[in-house]
């Protein structure tokens, strides 16, 4: 298996999250974790409300003959807790662990589903007295493959992980112990050989239908690689779009794509020696991250302030100074407060804070359009732009944050206009009770 190309990205969508500035086993951002695609034991998902995830799906075509071969590659962290530092914190470590099948020959396994169980046993854990789960610090866990003709030369592939760990009194198993026995950061990359993969985002129009038939569960499959080469796959847990790139400017991890890796290293550098001790003996990972902040150049800092990665030349007529008679403004005052309607009528049902709609995003501006079409939510507010358009802002019922939008932070709440949703029959059913 060769996934040279593909391994940087793999490596960012892996430990994305694994650990938040200021890098500390003592702060609060790194005490609760929140990492993408985690897969939790099966017996203890089904017991919580609402039931987390223990299994993620993927489906994708391939262009395939009898001499393609397929090579397929699972990769997650197996968290260990241990003692972290001369404060004997505790740390939960993650430890990488993969999981390959090479050489699958797509046209044998069309008339069955093969299946592949796989285990891993953990190492340097904390024990510790009060512990409702079992003591057992082994995962388990199974890869399953099913392919399917769709026509001459195109197959439909889907592939199932799933986290088979038993867990001993589940009901009563905490999220931190959990957590032991979890997948994390569980994404698939794939790679074929004499044959190509489709784009799922931007397909031939001959395959359209075919690509739209395809079901993704916790990741979504997308071309990686030199771009315009179609030979592998990451099925990644975070939204990406076809041939994501790493920026060249980046030196190394800081496990934070949200935050801009110049801000990172400046709040790194401001750190006190006490925090930069805790955040070295953290581990092997936090005390690089200091390393390598800490001899960073001048020049880096100026690359990674901005860069320009292109120009074009703007279309139509020549440039001019703006004035007020080109862009009017009249009586507007940005600083005016508007008050938002307490309510809105959307096909004869008033709808209002509280109220239940069905999304059906209309812009198809990006990927989360695709993601969250059907889905149900919550009106958590009603908002009005200084264009007096109307925006609700939208909490959905299956973001395993929710909690988080419901307190109005940010990424957990989803903006649409009066178009874009539609009352449940049960929109108002707390105002009726």
């Amino acid at each position: 298996m060769n996934f040279a190309t593909a391994e940087q990205i793999a490596a960012a969508v892996l430990y994305e999250g694994y650990m938040l500035y200021p890098y500390r086993a003592t702060s609060t951002k790194n005490a609760q974790r929140w990492n993408f695609g985690t897969l939790y034991p099966q017996e203890y998902a089904e017991e919580q409300r609402p039931a987390e995830s223990f299994f993620l799906l993927t489906e994708f075509l391939v262009i395939a003959d009898a001499e393609t071969r397929l090579d397929v590659r699972v990769r997650f962290l197996q968290l260990v807790r241990r003692r972290a530092g001369s404060t004997w914190q505790e740390w939960e470590e993650g430890v990488e662990r993969s999981v390959e099948l090479g050489n699958l020959a797509p046209g044998e396994l069309t008339s069955e589903q093969l299946s592949h169980p796989f285990s891993f046993q953990a190492t340097d854990t904390v024990t510790d007295a009060v512990n409702n789960c079992s003591p057992s610090d082994d995962i388990s866990g199974s890869v399953e493959i099913r392919i399917g003709p769709v026509r001459n030369g195109l197959h439909k592939v889907s592939l199932q992980v799933r986290n088979t760990t038993p867990v001993e009194n589940a009901a009563e198993c905490a999220r931190q112990k959990a957590m032991l026995r979890a997948f994390v950061s569980t994404h698939i990359l794939l790679s074929v050989t004499g044959g190509e993969f489709v784009s799922l985002l931007d397909p031939p129009e001959e395959f359209r239908a075919d690509v739209a038939a395809c079901q993704n569960v916790g990741v979504f499959p997308v071309l990686v690689g030199n771009e315009n080469e179609r030979s592998m796959l990451l099925c990644s847990p975070i939204i990406l779009y076809d041939y994501p790139q790493i920026a060249p400017e980046s030196e190394g991890d800081f496990f934070d794509g949200t935050e801009m890796d110049e801000m990172l290293a400046l709040r790194v550098l401001t750190l006190t020696d006490e925090e930069k001790d805790e955040m070295r003996n953290v581990d092997d990972r936090a005390r690089k991250i200091l390393e390598r902040t800490e001899t960073l150049t001048q020049d880096f800092l100026m690359k990674v302030h901005g860069a320009i990665r292109g120009l074009r030349p703007v279309s139509g007529s020549p440039a001019r100074e703006p004035s007020a008679e080109t862009f009017p403004i009249g009586d507007w005052n940005p600083l005016a407060e508007k008050s938002a309607p307490e309510s809105v009528r959307i096909f004869g049902s008033e709808l209002k804070v509280g109220s239940r709609v069905r999304l059906w995003p209309q812009k198809k501006a990006d990927i989360m359009d695709m993601a969250l079409e059907g889905k149900t939510g919550v009106i958590e507010a009603i908002e009005q732009d200084f264009e007096d358009n109307i925006q609700l802002a939208v909490v959905v019922d299956d973001d395993p944050g929710r909690e988080f939008g419901m307190m109005r932070q940010p990424g957990h709440r989803f903006f649409f206009s009066v178009e874009e949703v539609e009352p449940l029959e049960d929109a108002n059913v707390e105002e009726q009770a």
